[in-house]
């Protein structure tokens, strides 16, 4: 076997992450409808699939994934929907349960996407151990999946004693885990799962990243995944000149303190030629997140996001 060499995938599937956080607001139903909206968009372009973040204890409306998407799901009908958690900070009882009656409201392909997490406040906030969150993470997915499986499981770390559910998905429940660190790619590779690269992550160290994740797969003796997806931070515009203008912008912000040259902003024939690429260094999902903070603005870089993915359809 060897990794080293990505096979092509020339035509990723395409799909969103649709922003979670908006600044405060009189009512705060009015920061809901934009998540649907914006979801109503993704449905109508077509996309591959929707995805909702995780964040906690915010001082800004944050609104939380699991009930969201169970509202989402009423109108999604593309090839994939999920959630990313950040699993320390969730029970993987509570978590197994969830997500089992999520993949049941969809014909979808349900996806976890599953993250460590990083900061002490918000583990803090929620009484989790911070220290302790690699080995969390690491148990958590394994008795997630053993729950997905019908087994009864017993966890002292989690403090799991004979736990089952029901109802279990009615095809298993994917899991792309986050990771970008040395040890992390290793442990992705380990655990048999597919890779989520961080959206953060400039074409350069995407590949050193792709690369190390590869040689941990070769080093494990696993087989050359048939999944890596990478989320892009997006904005498509209509025009070289809103392209320019957009991408000032944010960089004199410093955008979520993302280098610029990570961000992918620019006309419908520039993020296709940009998601190729992506595609040829064997990224089979790239999952967008719209950068622009104005509503309508996102919504129409979404239409427009679905104007790439036909090109991909057509070839």
């Amino acid at each position: 076997m060897n990794n080293a060499a990505p096979q092509k995938v020339t035509i990723p599937n395409i799909g969103i992450s649709v922003r979670s956080s908006y600044g405060p607001m009189t009512d705060p139903r009015v920061g809901a409808q934009h998540i649907i909206d914006r979801t109503a968009a993704a449905e109508a372009s077509n996309l591959d699939s929707l995805f909702l973040g995780d964040h906690h204890a915010t001082p800004t409306p944050y609104y939380q994934n699991i009930p969201m998407m169970g509202r989402l799901l009423a109108n999604w009908s593309g090839p994939k929907c999920g959630v990313l958690l950040l699993l320390p900070l969730w029970h993987p009882v509570l978590v197994a349960e969830m997500l089992s009656t999520l993949a049941s409201l969809t014909s979808s392909t349900f996806v976890l996407q599953a993250g460590i997490g990083y900061g002490e406040k918000q583990f803090s906030a929620l009484s989790a151990d911070y220290e302790q969150r690699g080995e969390r993470f690491e148990q958590s997915l394994t008795i997630l999946h053993a729950l997905w499986s019908g087994e009864t499981i017993s966890n002292p770390l989690w403090e799991i004693e004979r736990a089952i559910i029901s109802p279990t998905p009615s095809e298993p429940i994917a899991t792309w885990i986050g990771a970008t660190a040395p040890v992390a790619l290793k442990r992705v590779a380990r655990m048999g799962h597919s890779w989520l690269a961080d959206p953060g992550l400039t074409k350069p160290n995407l590949l050193k990243k792709r690369d190390l994740y590869l040689a941990a797969c070769e080093a494990e003796g696993t087989e050359y995944p048939s999944q890596m997806a990478v989320r892009r931070d997006v904005h498509v515009a209509d025009s070289d000149k809103e392209a320019a203008a957009v991408r000032a912008k944010l960089e004199a912000k410093q955008y979520r303190g993302i280098d610029p040259d990570a961000l992918v902003i620019g006309t419908v024939g520039q993020v296709e030629a940009h998601f190729r690429d992506l595609g040829e260094i064997g990224f089979t999902d790239i999952i967008t997140r719209h950068l622009h903070p104005d509503q309508t603005s996102a919504i129409r870089s979404i239409e427009r996001l679905g104007h790439v993915r036909e090109r991909f359809s057509a070839g």
